[in-house]
């Protein structure tokens, strides 16, 4: 082996390594960054991870969210993760350094595929990664899709692989790098990842038929195909379970008709479209990507030298009461798009948005139109409810796309075609390819559109644009001059950044003319643009992820800590649950870590749980709180200090009831709690359960001196004794779960049925029984099964191939020989 052609590629490493480091330095003082969606994240798998501490297995369940739900979601090792452990060995670094250096190693990989020189493809990679919004991901706690963005490049390059008829590496690198994309778990970014796969594949179809090459095209998405299977296969436990769950959550089709006001649902197979596109892009807003607080950054961002802040000190000189002054300066945001929230703009750089216009002059055939295509898709399909026809289109008739809300995040594709298409063009800057009089005139166009509309910007910007919203005009209404101070704020951000562009843009267009001219060597131009690159783009990433972010170990490890309220509720060793009414619940992943919450945090809720939050629990029934054994309530007083309420109402673990009350449907079922009196009636929905209650008597003339008690909890066991001297209905306040739960009476396994919307029920014979509830799913063991074979047809589909090869290579050496 000839060692000396690795030296650029430990180069580049390297170059990684110190470039996630030195961006995320504080990681070499064993600080670690805040990140509040991970702070919910250990809130909500606390008794996962407890559980998997102590017993050295998975519960598969957590009864501490949402009344318990399935770990798939929340926190779950699988048995036979071997691409968990490779996915350990390419991010060796601290996190979030570890995404970083992904996104670089990925990006670079891509670029040497596309053959570009390798001292460019660190340049390239270096400016993916520092992409504004990938940076922005790692504050927020995002892991998981800045995990799946940092597989895209590798998937892509094994795609390319194969389309360039190396057919053996490409079977592996896509067959790998695809086993690695599934692996982070962020389906969306995936699903968002296959349109650009897809276009990608129309291009290539396009060049096959023109060249009458359909056979080679044809073997090609065969082996991309069966390369995809193997990846899926090796994913398959946690991919079945995640579906299986997907069916019974707020991402699937509800079974009601109606709304908690009784008007009409909306009729959807997956989220509502409203849900779907709250987080749209703005039209306008789409030039956060070539200059940064083009609509005001952030909803946190603050002016140095702020005019809205002058005002209000001189409102409060006039009489405006300090508190109120405050509180406006707190609440009022530069930012003026069209998203509820934004974290950091969607910033790409003002110096690729240069490179990707001069990329469609220079850059000649099907790459081009690929990353083009790709773009507009991409940034189309962000605008969401903006551009409503496309979208709705998307939303009622492309599979799986109503699956998935906040499509702003679409524009993922676009950070990854326009890097990629600006480095190609420069590649063709470099290149022979093209004569000096072309290199000129793609400079010419792209200086008059690119300089040319960011001069626009800073000339006529403040006149083009109100930078108004409609929460500012009510202010105004009630402090008069408040709009024109905050105007003149945004204002500020907007000329300054739209200055910081034109400025970026001017340089560069000097640069490639210089060097087009030869006047400048080019690895001194190729030196200057990775400067440009990575300067740009880092100094806007800091405002919004920087040293600041991080905190020590032990803080974020253990980011809870418990209040007096907390403690003296955790005095009860009982089994119950708590309702903190101080917190959204259907967002909260602090209570969790100290208690069963009746609340919790995720994205992909349990549907039924979700709509009994909705038609009850929000509007205060207090018998569902009974009947889901809600004992202690956290709630505030008038002077805002935290208070704690016991319940004696609470119904217990397990109850016996005098009577099943039929409903034929969802939507009777649900408006049945509304006046149901939980411990003498069980509601149960007939045209589901009918096999198991048809041909009893129900109505029991229950035994007074009946009882049904917990005496065993696990998160994943319940074991219960009851005692009745005839048949007797019991209702359990656990979360009923078809696709696993299994209930045994004295160990034989029995039917048991939903009750009260989402609890368990069961008939119980006469006499003394034990009763017991696992949780016994089915699809991890399906799941092992799938991944073994998959592992092992990864393994001895590529050896084979390359024996068989290598056979050929020999055969045709030989004949060579004897001729």
């Amino acid at each position: 082996m000839n060692f000396k052609k690795l030296i650029p590629y430990a180069v580049a490493i390297v170059i990684f390594v110190i470039a996630s480091l030195a961006y995320f330095s504080p990681v070499l003082q064993g600080k670690k960054i805040q990140q509040s969606d991970i702070t919910q994240f250990i809130g909500s798998s606390k008794e996962i991870v407890d559980y998997r501490k102590q017993h050295d297995e998975e519960p598969y369940w957590t009864n501490t969210s949402f009344g318990g739900m399935p770990s798939y979601v929340v926190s779950t090792y699988y048995p036979y993760d071997f691409i968990k452990k490779l996915d350990s060995v390419i991010r060796f670094l601290p996190r979030p350094a570890d995404y970083l250096f992904l996104c670089f190693v990925g990006f670079f990989v891509l670029l040497l595929v596309l053959k570009v020189d390798w001292k460019l493809a660190i340049i390239g990679a270096l400016g993916f990664g520092f992409s504004t919004y990938f940076i922005s991901l790692y504050a927020a706690g995002h892991n998981a899709k800045a995990h799946a963005i940092g597989y895209m490049p590798l998937v892509l390059s094994g795609i390319l692989l194969v389309f360039q008829r190396k057919y053996l590496w490409g079977f592996v690198v896509t067959a790998l790098a695809m086993s690695l994309e599934l692996m982070a778990s962020h389906i969306q970014m995936t699903y968002y990842l296959m349109f650009a796969v897809i276009i990608l594949g129309i291009i290539q179809f396009i060049e096959a038929f023109k060249k009458k090459e359909l056979p080679e095209f044809f073997k090609a998405i065969g082996i991309l195909v069966v390369a995809v299977i193997i990846a899926v296969g090796t994913n398959a436990t946690s991919l079945m379970a995640t579906q299986e769950y997907a069916k019974e959550s707020t991402r699937s089709q509800s079974e009601l008709t109606i709304n908690p006001d009784g008007s009409e649902k909306e009729k959807t197979s997956g989220l509502s479209t409203e849900y779907i596109t709250e987080y749209s892009y703005g039209q306008w807003e789409t030039f956060s990507l070539f200059i940064p607080r083009f609509v005001g950054g952030t909803n946190g961002e603050r002016v140095d030298e702020s005019q809205l802040r002058e005002f209000l000190q001189d409102a409060v000189n006039k009489g405006l009461n300090p508190g109120d002054a405050n509180y406006l300066m707190q609440v009022s945001s530069m930012y003026w798009g069209k998203m509820p929230f934004v974290a950091a703009p969607y910033y790409i750089g003002a110096i690729f948005i240069f490179l990707f216009v001069l990329g469609l002059f220079l850059v000649k055939g099907k790459y081009k139109y690929w990353l083009l295509a790709a773009t507009i898709f991409s940034i189309l399909l962000s605008w969401g409810k903006h551009f409503a026809f496309l979208t709705d289109f998307f939303i009622n008739y492309v599979p799986l796309y109503n699956k998935f809300r906040a499509v702003a995040s679409i524009q993922v594709i676009a950070e990854l075609c326009i890097p990629l298409l600006g480095i190609l063009g420069v590649k063709e800057l470099l290149a022979d390819n093209l004569s000096k009089e072309e290199k000129l005139k793609g400079l010419k166009l792209t200086t008059f559109i690119v300089v040319g509309l960011a001069l626009l910007f800073v000339v006529l910007g403040t006149s083009l644009f109100s930078f108004v919203t409609p929460i500012d005009e009510q202010i105004d209404a009630q402090v008069a001059g408040f709009l024109d101070a905050i105007v003149a704020d945004r204002q500020s951000l907007f000329n300054g950044d739209a200055i910081r562009t034109l400025g970026f843009v001017a340089v560069l267009a000097g640069l490639i003319w210089m060097f087009v001219q030869n006047k400048i060597k080019e690895l001194v131009f190729v030196a200057i643009l990775g400067v440009l690159i990575v300067s740009d783009l880092v100094k806007v990433d800091k405002r919004y992820v920087n040293d600041a972010h991080f905190t020590s170990a032990r803080k974020v490890n253990k980011p809870f800590n418990a209040s007096a309220i907390d403690k003296e509720i955790l005095k009860d060793k009982g089994t119950y649950r708590v309702a903190n009414l101080n917190r959204n619940p259907m967002a909260d992943g602090v209570t969790p870590y100290f208690h069963k919450s009746i609340g919790g945090y995720h994205a992909a809720k349990p549907r039924r749980y979700q709509e009994l939050y909705d038609f009850h629990m929000a509007k205060g029934n207090q018998e569902v709180f009974n009947m889901l054994n809600v004992k202690y309530f956290i709630s505030s007083d008038d002077s805002g200090k935290e208070i704690l309420e016991q319940s004696d109402a609470a119904n217990g673990n397990a109850w016996f009831v005098n009577k099943i009350g039929f409903v034929d449907n969802a939507n009777e079922e649900i408006k049945a709690l509304d006046s149901l009196n939980s411990r003498e009636i069980a509601i149960v929905n007939s045209a589901q359960f009918s096999n198991v209650v048809d041909g009893r008597d129900l109505r029991f003339s229950k035994d007074s001196l009946a009882t049904i008690q917990l005496t065993d909890y696990k998160p994943n066991y319940l074991k219960y004794n009851s005692k009745s001297n005839m048949e007797a209905f019991a209702v359990f306040s656990e979360m009923y779960y078809k696709n696993g739960w299994n209930a045994y009476i004295d160990g034989k396994l029995v039917e048991h049925i939903r009750t009260n919307y989402i609890l368990r029920g069961l008939f119980v014979p006469s006499g003394e029984h034990t009763i017991e509830f696992k949780f016994e799913p089915t699809v991890i063991r399906k799941g092992n099964t799938i991944t073994l074979i998959s592992y092992t047809l990864l393994l001895i589909i590529p050896f084979g191939w390359f024996m068989i090869e290598k056979r050929k290579k020999n055969v045709q050496e030989t004949t060579k020989e004897t001729v």
